[in-house]
């Protein structure tokens, strides 16, 4: 059931109220007995929980075997580039003599 946000007209109590949507909203301030309007509330945020929302849930299996072979072959090559830095780095001071 949502939560209803209420506000007095007299003496600006603020409260709210859990309610069916079918139910009338409440018209007498539970403070001063005075007239209460209904605020608009902003509602209750949608909470995504878990290890992820996107990547696990709406991946077909091609697509997770083809981006687990990838992160694979990028560390590779990772690991291929830092090795060919050292022994390029090793040759450029080796020339400069």
């Amino acid at each position: 059931m949502p939560t209803y946000q209420y506000r007095c007209k007299s003496c600006d109590h603020e409260f709210e109220l859990i309610q069916k949507m079918s139910d009338d909203p409440i018209s007498v301030c539970p403070e001063c007995q005075g007239s209460v309007k209904r605020l608009i509330g902003t509602g209750a945020g949608i909470i995504f929980k878990g290890s992820g929302f996107y990547q696990t849930d709406y991946r077909s299996d091609s697509y997770k075997k083809a981006a687990e072979s990838e992160k694979k072959t990028d560390s590779g090559d990772t690991a291929k580039k830092s090795e060919t830095k050292k022994t390029a780095g090793s040759g450029t001071a080796a020339s400069s003599d």
